[in-house]
């Protein structure tokens, strides 16, 4: 059996916590102020992209490594993660939400909606602070 690499989760979860630590500096600006600058909206656009890739990095690791699974997709890897009960499955269900965003913003940019952005920064980097949480209690509670 396979084990998870506990080195490259770790590596994944730091990712995940400088990205959010950006994001809420830029969450803190007022919405007239981010929405005024293009150079906040893309720097926020980028750590949203580092922070939800390493979000589905650490979730495709682990459903290969522990459940020998591959899903179909990156909004899929947590859905899978919830019907496996390693994350609830109202958090899978709004990190298949993030992970499609994650898909706009890579692929067609260009329609983003930086008033979406700056919604998503003030509303669900909680979301990612909780998957840390609920896989760290996965972890110790299955002994991997």
């Amino acid at each position: 059996m396979y084990m998870i690499n506990h080195s490259l989760i770790k590596e994944r979860i730091s990712e995940i916590r400088q990205a959010i630590e950006g994001l809420k500096s830029l969450a803190a600006l007022e919405k007239n102020e981010f929405l005024g600058d293009l150079n906040w909206c893309d720097s926020a656009k980028y750590k949203l992209i580092v922070a939800i890739e390493a979000a589905i990095s650490i979730c495709n690791h682990i459903a290969a490594r522990k459940f020998k699974k591959a899903p179909e997709s990156y909004a899929d890897c947590f859905l899978m993660l919830g019907d496996l009960k390693v994350i609830s499955k109202e958090l899978s269900e709004k990190l298949s939400n993030m992970a499609k965003f994650r898909n706009m913003l890579v692929h067609i940019y260009w329609q983003i909606d930086n008033e979406k952005v700056y919604e998503i920064l003030n509303n669900n980097l909680i979301d990612l602070e909780d998957y840390i949480k609920e896989l760290k209690k996965f972890i110790q509670n299955n002994s991997l």
